[in-house]
C-alpha cells in the first residue's frame, strides 16, 4: 500500500467547548487551544482534529453551521484561528476542521433566502415537499434526535427535510450551485493552510429522488434506505477530490454510518479517488437494544473482536482503518469497554490504548482519553446538555416505553454528554478549564484524575500513551504489519499479532478483572517486550 504521512499519524480530537477556556465564560475556546499546543506536542500526537468552531446557533453544539466562512463568537475570531494554525504548524501540529455539509443551519443565509418563497433562486438549494395532505408529512421518516425528519413552514405552506434537529435543514446536493459553493468553502479552508477534513455524516448527502414511508421502526419509519449510501454518493465525492481535495496534501476521513467493508472500499479505497479513510461504527452498535443506544447492555469481547477483525482483515491490501473508542458522540472508553473502579481504571485504560494503537490504520485519541477520563455521574436530566439525551428522555419517558429511573441509568451510561465534560487540567477550580462557570458541569473525579498530576507520574496513563506513541514511529510493523487473530472463542482475551516480513509482534489484552492464563506461542518466548501495562520487560515460557 501507498506510504502516507496520514497513515502513520496520531490524531488528537478536540471539543473546543470543553477544552480549554481562554477568558473565563465558562465556553472552552481558540485561544484556549493555543495555549495548550505543547501539551499536544509533548504528548507526541501529529494531527489534532477540531470539532465544528464556525458561526452557529449552537441548537447541536456547533452542528448547525450559518456561517462556514466565520468562527462562532463564543470561540474568538478568524484571527485567533489564523494565530493557531500558525503556532500548531510551527509546532509540526497539523489541523484538520470538522466539513458539516449533510445540513446547515436553518439560520444560514441560504436556508432563510430558500424558505421566503417557492421560486426563490436559494429554494433548491434545500429538499421541500408538499405534505400527504394539510396535516401530515411527506412520509413518516423519523428524524435522529426524535419526531418527524420533516418540518412545516408556513411561509410557502411546504415541509422541509431535516434528518437532525428541526434547525439542521439538509442540503439538496443534486443542485450543482450547492455542491459549487460548498467546493469554494472548501477551496477558501484549504488556501488558508489547514491540513484536511472530518467530514460529519458525509455518507448521507445523497437521497433518493423518490421517498416514500420507511421500514417501520417504533413510531417513525426509518429513512437509511434512501438517505444513507445515496445513489450519487460516490459521482459527488469522486467531483470533491478531483475539484479540491486532489489539489492539496491534506487528510480525509468521513463519517460513514451503516458502511461495511465493501462500501469502506469504494469511498476510501487506495485508488478510489474519494476519501483517505472513513469511520465505521459497528463496533461501538454491539451494546445497542430496543431503543438504540439507550440501554445498560454490556459490549460483548467474542462481538468486538469479530467486528474488529472483520474490518482488519476486509481492508487488508485495499482501504486504510480509522481506529476510535472514543469520540464527542460516544461514552467515555474506559467506562464503556472496560471496568473505571478506582482500583482497575488505570491499567484498564492502558490495555485499551494498546488494544487500538497496536491494530493497523490510524489511531484517533480523544481529549481526555490520554488521562483515563471516564463518564461523569450525573444526576439527573437538569444536568444534560445534549439534544439528543434531552429529546430521547423526554420521549421515551413521555410515552411509558422506558420508565424515568431507568432511563437516567442508560443516560448515565451512554450520553454523548459523558465526553464533552471539561478537560481535567488540574486539581484548581473546575479541573483548570476555566475561572467562570463552565457550561456543563466538571467531573467532580478531576482532584484524582488530571493532566498536571499524570505528567507529574511516569507510569501515569498519559506517559503510556506517549510510549505507545512514539513507539509507532519508531516500529514500522506497528504501521504497516499484516493483523490476525489469535483465540477467537476467547471470552476474556483479544489476542492478535501483527506481521511485516520476518518480525512478528503479539498483543495480548484481557478483558476481565481477573487473572487470565495464556500460554505464549514458542516463537514469541525469546523475543523482547515492547511495551506492557504491568511493567514487565522479559517474556517467560509456562
Amino acid at each position: 500500500m501507498n506510504q502516507t504521512w496520514w497513515k502513520e499519524a496520531v490524531i488528537y480530537q478536540i471539543y473546543p467547548r470543553s477544552f480549554m477556556d481562554s477568558n473565563g465564560d465558562g465556553i472552552g475556546d481558540i485561544k484556549g487551544i493555543t495555549s495548550r499546543l505543547d501539551y499536544l506536542k509533548y504528548l507526541g500526537v501529529d494531527v489534532i482534529w477540531l470539532s465544528p468552531i464556525y458561526k452557529s446557533p449552537n441548537d447541536d453544539n456547533g452542528y448547525d453551521i450559518s456561517d462556514y466562512q466565520a468562527i462562532m463568537d463564543e470561540f474568538g475570531t478568524m484571527e485567533d484561528f489564523d494565530e493557531m494554525l500558525s503556532q500548531a504548524h510551527k509546532r509540526g501540529l497539523r489541523i484538520i476542521m470538522d466539513l458539516v455539509v449533510n445540513h446547515t443551519s436553518d439560520e444560514h443565509k441560504w436556508f432563510m433566502e430558500s424558505r421566503k418563497s417557492k421560486d426563490n433562486e436559494y429554494r433548491d438549494y434545500y429538499i421541500w415537499r408538499d405534505g400527504k395532505d394539510a396535516e401530515t408529512p411527506p412520509n413518516n421518516w423519523g428524524s435522529c434526535f426524535g419526531g418527524s425528519a420533516w418540518q412545516y413552514d408556513e411561509t410557502t405552506g411546504m415541509y422541509y427535510l431535516h434528518l437532525f434537529s428541526k434547525k439542521q435543514p439538509d442540503l439538496n446536493w443534486d443542485n450543482p450551485n450547492v455542491r459549487k459553493d460548498v467546493f469554494d468553502m472548501m477551496t477558501w479552508w484549504c488556501d488558508k493552510g489547514i491540513d484536511g477534513f472530518r467530514m460529519d455524516v458525509i455518507s448521507m448527502i445523497s437521497k433518493t429522488k423518490e421517498m416514500p414511508d420507511g421500514p417501520a421502526a417504533d413510531f417513525y419509519g426509518d429513512y437509511s434506505p434512501y438517505c444513507v449510501h445515496g445513489p450519487n454518493i460516490h459521482k459527488y465525492l469522486r467531483e470533491m477530490n478531483e475539484k479540491v481535495l486532489s489539489k492539496y496534501d491534506i487528510m480525509t476521513v468521513g463519517e460513514t454510518s451503516g458502511v461495511t467493508t465493501e462500501l469502506a472500499k469504494q469511498y476510501a479505497g487506495e485508488n478510489a479517488g474519494e476519501l483517505n479513510m472513513v469511520f465505521q461504527f459497528e463496533h461501538v452498535d454491539l451494546d445497542g437494544g430496543k431503543y438504540g443506544k439507550w440501554t445498560d447492555r454490556r459490549v460483548n469481547l467474542r462481538e468486538f473482536k469479530q467486528v474488529m477483525t472483520s474490518w482488519q482483515t476486509g481492508l487488508e491490501g485495499k482501504a486504510w482503518n480509522s481506529l476510535f473508542l472514543g469520540n464527542h458522540d460516544q461514552p467515555r472508553s474506559v467506562s464503556r469497554f472496560g471496568n473505571d473502579a478506582p482500583e482497575y481504571r488505570e491499567i484498564c485504560a492502558k490495555m485499551l490504548a494498546t488494544c487500538l494503537h497496536m491494530l493497523k490504520g490510524t489511531p484517533y485519541v480523544y481529549q481526555g482519553e490520554e488521562l483515563g477520563m471516564k463518564n461523569c455521574p450525573f444526576s439527573g436530566i437538569e444536568d444534560y446538555r445534549d439534544i439528543e439525551s434531552i429529546n430521547a428522555f423526554r420521549t421515551l419517558t413521555g410515552e411509558g416505553k422506558i420508565a424515568p429511573e431507568d432511563m437516567l441509568r442508560y443516560l448515565a451510561l451512554r450520553s454523548r454528554d459523558n465526553a464533552r465534560t471539561p478537560m481535567q487540567w488540574d486539581d484548581s477550580v473546575n479541573a483548570g478549564f476555566s475561572s467562570g462557570t463552565p457550561w456543563i458541569m466538571v467531573n467532580p473525579d478531576y482532584t484524582e484524575i488530571n493532566a498536571a498530576r499524570e505528567l507529574a507520574d511516569p507510569d501515569s496513563v498519559f506517559h503510556y500513551y506517549r510510549q505507545l506513541i512514539a513507539l509507532r514511529k519508531q516500529e514500522k510493523i506497528i504501521v504497516h504489519g499484516v493483523y490476525e487473530l489469535l483465540e477467537p472463542d476467547s471470552e476474556s482475551l483479544y489476542v492478535y499479532t501483527r506481521t511485516l516480513g520476518e518480525e512478528k509482534l503479539l498483543v495480548i489484552c484481557n478483558f476481565t478483572a481477573g487473572e487470565e492464563e495464556y500460554r505464549i506461542p514458542r516463537e514469541f518466548v525469546s523475543g523482547s517486550v515492547l511495551t506492557g501495562n504491568y511493567g514487565r520487560t522479559t517474556v517467560e515460557e509456562t
